[in-house]
């Protein structure tokens, strides 16, 4: 498996949930259960595609800018959940703050995949591909 591979099993995930609470209403134990998942998700992804694989691509010119602009994506992201948060969940502006979430993730999933990808194809080596996709999922597995 390659790190490419190892991303776009988990922006599933979080394309999944994100779907799912947008189809949610209120107050209510699902959309909390839902929010969490996806929050958790966010975090562990974040933290394991930052560590391997963003911080690798800062290190080359060709991906370095494409790299910092994804990871500043990722802070926009945060920010978003933290709205979530200091948000009631049945509070009219909750919904539309949480499709602005979905509007960020998608955007920065799909740039992702149809641009950052092709660009770290280029500058990491087979071995990288596979080891980073290894590192990737032991970090992935142990913080689920």
């Amino acid at each position: 498996m390659t790190i490419f591979e190892a991303l776009r099993q988990e922006h599933e995930i979080q394309r999944d949930l994100i779907d799912k609470l947008i189809k949610t209403e209120g107050k209510t134990e699902e959309r909390k259960k839902i929010f969490e998942d996806l929050k958790h998700e966010l975090k562990i992804h974040e933290d394991a595609e930052e560590r391997h694989f963003y911080i690798p691509l800062m290190e080359k010119d060709m991906t370095q800018e494409k790299a910092r602009h994804s990871v500043a994506e990722h802070h926009e992201m945060d920010e978003l959940v933290e709205q979530l948060e200091d948000t009631e969940m049945d509070a009219s502006n909750w919904l539309k703050i949480a499709k602005d979430l979905e509007h960020q993730l998608i955007h920065h999933l799909d740039e992702e995949e149809h641009e950052v990808f092709q660009m770290a194809g280029k500058v990491l080596t087979e071995k990288q591909k596979t080891d980073l996709a290894s590192d990737y999922n032991k970090e992935i597995r142990k913080n689920r």
